[in-house]
């Protein structure tokens, strides 16, 4: 390998909103010129939390693929592939779950916040337990050596390290100890100023139209306190402030300085920022009908994904086997 690789991937659980293009997928487009990607939509891990209602991961496997090819993912230069397409993934869980000892899962910071969220009592799902193995796996069956993560992510990346460096260690070098690529997320909460989220009903999504975004930016919530159009405001108690922060910065000193010296209304400045979210989505958008469009051509970079990926996979599984002496 000439550059560096990376393996990331999302849950297909819905259409994507601008909290992920900002948080991930911006990104991504970035680190196709610098790595030899590779893109998974991870439907094995969508069973972690939705094992009992599968009916819609195949659908929303194909919406995540359409919103990641329209935010600029290019299958040319990636690989974007599903998962379940490549089976040497769960071979390589199988293998790894034999050497990762059930307390270093029970330690894994997010474990009991899941149990906790999804109320499971003592109903926990091995799979639930043991997603951080699939996860290395994932990314040791390409050798990613590199991994973008923000800070909070660190704890489950040391995971893939320890389990790559016992895999080493009691058999022979064949994984990287991947390193992690910090990322930073901009802060950019839900229409409501709570966390950005389909099921709160506060999200902007890439497949939103023009009279979708209106309608959304319009109920966004300001300051509280400036109940007056000559109150004076205070934009950081803003979420259409905080929107403008991201998509907006040429006029985002400007606004500032107008809000807090009650120069210009909420409703105003919501125009401004309904105008700029209209303009940034409009590529997208005129992408989105193109793919939708055109199914076939989303299974033939899937098919096209998929085979890349396995060539890489099965090459891997026949050194941890031999590794093995299995």
């Amino acid at each position: 390998m000439t550059k560096g690789r990376i393996l990331s991937g999302m849950r297909p659980t819905g259409k994507l909103h601008i909290g992920h293009l900002v948080g991930v997928l911006d990104n991504w487009v970035n680190l196709q010129e610098d790595y030899d990607c590779y893109f998974e939509v991870a439907d094995w891990h969508a069973l972690t939390t939705k094992y009992d209602s599968t009916e819609s991961i195949r659908e929303n496997s194909r919406e995540l693929v359409i919103d990641w090819i329209s935010a600029g993912i290019d299958p040319e230069e990636s690989v974007v592939f599903v998962q379940s397409d490549v089976k040497e993934h769960a071979e390589l869980h199988l293998l790894l779950s034999m050497i990762t000892s059930v307390s270093r899962l029970e330690r894994n910071p997010t474990y009991k916040e899941q149990i906790e969220e999804l109320n499971l009592g003592n109903s926990v799902p091995y799979g639930l337990l043991g997603y951080p193995v699939l996860q290395a796996a994932d990314i040791l069956l390409y050798k990613g050596d590199t991994v973008p993560v923000g800070k909070d992510q660190l704890p489950h990346l040391e995971l893939t390290r320890e389990i790559s460096r016992r895999f080493n260690y009691l058999y022979q070098e064949v994984f990287p100890e991947p390193e992690p690529k910090l990322t930073e997320v901009p802060k950019l909460l839900g229409t409501d100023g709570r966390k950005m989220s389909k099921s709160y009903g506060n999200a902007i999504f890439l497949a939103d139209g023009k009279e979708e975004i209106e309608a959304k930016v319009k109920e966004m919530v300001t300051d509280p306190q400036r109940v007056r159009l000559d109150d004076p405001g205070d934009p950081e108690v803003c979420s259409v402030y905080d929107f403008h922060k991201i998509f907006n910065q040429a006029e985002l000193e400007e606004l500032g300085a107008a809000c807090r010296q009650a120069d210009i209304g909420c409703m105003d400045c919501k125009g401004r920022l309904r105008e700029v979210l209209i303009a940034e989505l409009a590529e997208i958008r005129e992408k989105r009908k193109e793919l939708e469009s055109n199914p076939e051509q989303i299974d033939e970079i899937l098919a096209q994904g998929a085979a890349k990926a396995r060539k890489v996979a099965r090459a891997t599984m026949e050194e941890v086997r031999a590794a093995m002496k299995l």
